[in-house]
């Protein structure tokens, strides 16, 4: 078990967070930022060696504030009593976000169900497995704030990345109903869509532009937090383009082959 400092210090108040995909790229960028911010915040990947070098480095400047938690979000298993464990070392929640994901590189004439089944474990069962959790403990509360982010490319069926743009639609469809549901209790549910961020997904993109760093992202994601936003494009001039790509017809939409 992971030993914190005391956080129950009425004059020092501090807010928890636990971020799910936390060892690279937009996740770690969001730790960083939200130990900046006053949380303290429990990072959660698969990658031990990653994840510790990450919390080292937010320790370096905020000593105390990010602790790990190796975890690989597809042992659907161990979620429950991890949600515990990591709730009780922290002791309590007020945030918990939702970053892990995948897109190996798929082929346009390839059909791979493994790289599929991958893609919809880790991009959307393991959000649902992880912020299942959270929704019953914040609707007790009264209170809370759930975040995952999703991408832009869930808002329409591409011809790349078939499982990936379903995956990512399926998450936004889940959190939708997850606001709706708790709405009415307090709760928060935060959709964050981003276009092109300086990660290694870029690695499968043909074609990027209005590429922004993962700490430009961070920053966006943390002011979604602190407005508590419903659905956020980032940046945000990527909501013009959303609203476009929606409303496209189908016939048109499928001729522009990307």
């Amino acid at each position: 078990m992971t030993t914190l400092p005391n956080l129950n210090r009425p004059l020092e108040p501090k807010k928890r967070a636990i971020v799910i995909g936390a060892s690279s790229g937009i996740g770690a960028a969001l730790a960083q930022k939200l130990a900046a911010t006053g949380y303290v915040v429990a990072l959660l990947a698969r990658r031990e060696e990653e994840l510790t070098a990450v919390c080292d480095h937010i320790n370096a400047t905020y000593p105390g504030m990010a602790h790990p938690y190796v975890h690989n979000v597809t042992d659907f298993a161990a979620i429950p009593a991890l949600f515990q464990t990591v709730t009780r070392d922290l002791g309590g929640l007020d945030l918990i976000a939702y970053v892990a994901g995948i897109q190996p590189p798929v082929a346009l004439d390839e059909y791979n169900f493994a790289k599929d089944e991958a893609m919809v474990k880790v991009n959307l069962l393991g959000a649902m497995a992880w912020l299942n959790e959270a929704a019953v403990r914040f609707q007790r509360a009264g209170a809370g704030h759930i975040l995952a982010v999703s991408s832009i490319a869930g808002d329409r069926g591409r011809v790349g990345f078939p499982a990936y743009h379903a995956s990512k639609a399926g998450l936004n469809t889940y959190l939708e109903a997850l606001r709706n549901r708790l709405a009415q209790h307090g709760v928060t549910v935060t959709t964050i869509k981003p276009g092109f961020v300086d990660t290694v997904l870029l690695e499968n993109a043909p074609k990027t532009f209005w590429v922004i760093s993962t700490e430009e992202a961070a920053v966006q994601i943390t002011r979604a937090i602190r407005w508590k936003l419903q659905t956020v494009y980032v940046p945000l001039r990527w909501t013009l383009v959303g609203l476009i790509i929606r409303h496209i017809p189908s016939f048109v939409f499928r001729r522009l082959n990307f």
